[in-house]
């Protein structure tokens, strides 16, 4: 039977193994050599990975004719208004082509998560909003790009769900088995 493992991946921590610089990787957090990353999550980014030691899992969860659902809770710049979201669900074109529909709505109230280090900028004058944001596809950087393309750039980014598995209560760092 396949090893499914959830992990909180905390901000600026690499969705690899590897050595990267002086960067934070995940072999701080794990030391099973058989355990794989099923889609990645960007150093800026937080939020649930799914690791497993089962290539066929890998394949199901990252191949894009999969689909499979990656809901993301994301703070943006501004107050998106009706058409924005409108265009998010219909989809926007980005530099690498269209991007699938998304399913959007803002966040209200905002999720209760843990402090990040450092915070996000502040800027006394320009309010935010968080959006429940959900994409079919895996794209580099492509909630972020999605939402700079309506006019509301990303501050903080957090994977909630990959597919049937939830981030729940943990907290960065922590991991439990699926």
């Amino acid at each position: 039977m396949a090893r499914v493992v959830l992990f909180n991946k905390p901000f600026r921590v690499m969705s690899q193994f590897r050595a990267a610089g002086d960067k934070t990787t995940l072999s701080t957090f794990f030391d099973d050599p058989a355990l794989r990353v099923a889609g990645r999550l960007d150093f800026d980014s937080e939020g649930l990975l799914v690791l497993t030691d089962s290539g066929p899992l890998v394949q199901r969860v990252t191949h894009p004719r999969r689909k499979m659902p990656k809901t993301y809770w994301v703070q943006v710049e501004g107050e998106p208004n009706d058409d924005a979201l409108a265009r998010l669900r219909r989809g926007v074109t980005l530099n690498d082509g269209r991007t699938r529909p998304a399913r959007v709505q803002r966040m209200d109230p905002a999720p209760a998560l843990w402090d990040r280090d450092p915070p996000i900028r502040y800027r006394a004058h320009i309010p935010t909003t968080w959006l429940v944001l959900c994409i079919s596809e895996g794209r580099n950087r492509q909630v972020r790009r999605m939402t700079a393309a309506v006019g509301h750039p990303t501050l903080r980014l957090v994977r909630a769900e990959v597919g049937q598995w939830s981030l729940e209560a943990l907290r960065p760092g922590q991991w439990r088995e699926a």
